[in-house]
C-alpha cells in the first residue's frame, strides 16, 4: 500500500492505462467525495425534497438525483425511513437512467442488492408493469426486500436465485435488464477503503469470468429488440470493455447503443478490448472520479437485434381461489375506493397483490411475490406495513396507491417518536386503523382509540435513538 492506501499493483496498472492522465486520477483520491440521494417519485415530489435544507444541488445525469451535505446525515431522518428518498452514490444513478425505463414494461434487475437501481427503476415504472429484483446472496436479498418495502413499491417481485436458473426459466422474457455485475470494486476505493484491502490482480480475473457468465445468462432473458444495461463500479478493462467484447464474440445479434453523455463522462476505450475486437466500444461510458461529482463506474447499453420471442404462462391457472372476505371487510371499512392493479394470492395466511404480468414462479426462491397486503388472523384482517408504505397519504399524489384512508400527518419530531415505537395522541373521535404519515408521506399503521394511536410500526424497524430531527 502507498500513502493513499492504494494497492501497489493497482497503481501500476492505472499508470499504464492512463499515462499522462494518471497524476490527475491519483490526485482525485485527495479530493473530498460528493454524497448523493435520489428522490422517490412514488412517494414524494421534487418540490418537497428541494425544500430540505441539506440538499446542495442536482446530479446532472439523474432525473431524481441530488447532492447533499454529508454532515446532515439524512439517512437518520424520519423522511428516509418513510421512503421519501434513497441514499445512493451519484455515479451509480447513471445506470438505470441509461435503460430508458417506461411504465408497463417487464424489467429485470439481475444483481439487485441492496436496491438502489431497483428502486430507481420502480420510480420510472410509476407502479405499472413488472419489476423482478433478484439477488443471489440470501442475506443481501433480505436487505433488498426491505428497501423495496420502504420505498412503497407495489409491482416488484424479489427473488434469491442464480442467474443461470433464471435464464433457463425466462428466455426472451424481459423488455429491459439491468446487470450491475459484482466486480473488483476499484471505483469505490475512495468511498470504501475496505475494498482496497480485498483487491488483487487475481480477483479481477475471477470477477471477469463471473461477469461473462452473468451477462450471457442475462442476454438470454432479453426479448428481441430489448435493452440491457451492463455496469460495474471498477476501472479494470478485463471487467468492462473486455466483457462486452467477449459477448460480441459469442453473439451476432447484439449492438452497442449510444448513451447520452454529460460533462465529465468519458468513452469506452477500443484499445482496451484485449483479444477480441468490438465495433462501437467507444459508445460505452466511463465515469472517472477525478472528472465528475461521483465515484468510478462503467456503463454499456446493449440491444438484442433479433431472436425468437416467447409466450409465457402468467401462472393464473395455478392461482387457487382464496378467502378474501376479511380483506374485503377491512378494505370496505378503512380503504374505501382502493385501486389495486393485480391478482390477490395467499402464502399461508398472508395475502399479496401480485402484478398481472408475473409468470409462474413455482420452484424458485421467492422473498416477496408482490405487495404484501396483510394477514388473515382468527377473526380479523391485520394490514401489512408494506401496504401502508405503498399507500398515497396525500390525495394530490400522482403516484402510489390511492385510497380514501384516514391519515394522521405528523411533523418530523412526532414521526421520530412514532418510528421509535411511542404512542401518538390523536382526535378522540378517531377509531380504528389509521395511516400514519410524515409531511404527507406514509410511514406505517396505527390504531386509534380514545384519543391515542396504538403504534403498529414494525418492532424490527424501530429506531430508539440517534434519529436526526
Amino acid at each position: 500500500m502507498d500513502t493513499l492506501g492504494l494497492p501497489k499493483d493497482f497503481e501500476e496498472k492505472m499508470k499504464r492505462l492512463l499515462v499522462d492522465e494518471f497524476d490527475d486520477f491519483l490526485n482525485g483520491y485527495s479530493i473530498e467525495r460528493q454524497y448523493g440521494l435520489r428522490l422517490n417519485p412514488v412517494k414524494a415530489s421534487a418540490e418537497m425534497l428541494e425544500r430540505l435544507d441539506f440538499i446542495t444541488g442536482k446530479v446532472p445525469w439523474a432525473e431524481e438525483g441530488y447532492y447533499y451535505d454529508a454532515d446532515a446525515r439524512p439517512g437518520k431522518s424520519p423522511l428516509h425511513e418513510a421512503g421519501m428518498f434513497y441514499i445512493q452514490e451519484p455515479s451509480a444513478m447513471s445506470v438505470s437512467e441509461m435503460a430508458d425505463i417506461k411504465p408497463g414494461e417487464t424489467v429485470l434487475d439481475l444483481c439487485a442488492a441492496p436496491g438502489g437501481k431497483s428502486t430507481q427503476i420502480a420510480g420510472k415504472m410509476r407502479g405499472r408493469g413488472l419489476l423482478v429484483s433478484n439477488e443471489i446472496n440470501s442475506q443481501r436479498a433480505k436487505i433488498l426486500s426491505q428497501n423495496i418495502e420502504r420505498m412503497g413499491i407495489a409491482n416488484a417481485v424479489v427473488l434469491n436465485e442464480d442467474s443461470y436458473r433464471l435464464s433457463e426459466r425466462f428466455p426472451a422474457f424481459f423488455d429491459k435488464i439491468i446487470v450491475d455485475a459484482p466486480c473488483s470494486g476499484e471505483g469505490m476505493f475512495r468511498k470504501d477503503p475496505a475494498a482496497r484491502d480485498e483487491w488483487s490482480k487475481e480477483q479481477v480475473l475471477v470477477c471477469a469470468d463471473r461477469q461473462k457468465e452473468i451477462i450471457r445468462n442475462a442476454f438470454n432473458m432479453l426479448k428481441p429488440g430489448g435493452i440491457m444495461v451492463y455496469s460495474t463500479c471498477t476501472f479494470s478493462p478485463e471487467e468492462n470493455e473486455q466483457v462486452i467484447a467477449w459477448l460480441f464474440e459469442h453473439h451476432d445479434n447484439v449492438e452497442i447503443m449510444e448513451c447520452r453523455m454529460y460533462k465529465g463522462f468519458d468513452s469506452g476505450k477500443p484499445e482496451w478490448t484485449g483479444e477480441y475486437s468490438c465495433d462501437n466500444i467507444s459508445r460505452t461510458v466511463r465515469l472517472w472520479p477525478h472528472k465528475l461529482g461521483g465515484e468510478g463506474h462503467y456503463v454499456a447499453k446493449l440491444r438484442k437485434t433479433c431472436g425468437e420471442g416467447r409466450k409465457y404462462n402468467t401462472g393464473e391457472n395455478k392461482r387457487k381461489k382464496i378467502d378474501i372476505n376479511m380483506w374485503n371487510e377491512f378494505k370496505k371499512e378503512c380503504l374505501k375506493d382502493l385501486k389495486l392493479s393485480g391478482d390477490i394470492i395467499s402464502f399461508g395466511n398472508q395475502l399479496y397483490c401480485i402484478p398481472k404480468e408475473m409468470p409462474d414462479l413455482s420452484g424458485l426462491k421467492v422473498l416477496r411475490p408482490g405487495l404484501q397486503l396483510g394477514e388473515n388472523k382468527k377473526n380479523r384482517f391485520e394490514p401489512a406495513h408494506a401496504l401502508a408504505m405503498a399507500l398515497a397519504a396525500d390525495e394530490k399524489r400522482e403516484y402510489g396507491i390511492c385510497s380514501d384512508v384516514t391519515v394522521i400527518d405528523m411533523n418530523i419530531q412526532s414521526a421520530a417518536k412514532y418510528q421509535a415505537g411511542e404512542i401518538i395522541e390523536c382526535d378522540e373521535n378517531l377509531k380504528g386503523w389509521v395511516l400514519m404519515a410524515v409531511n404527507g408521506i406514509s410511514t406505517g399503521w396505527g390504531k386509534a382509540t380514545v384519543g391515542k394511536v396504538k403504534n403498529h410500526y414494525p418492532k424490527g424497524l424501530r429506531r430508539l435513538k440517534n434519529m436526526n430531527i
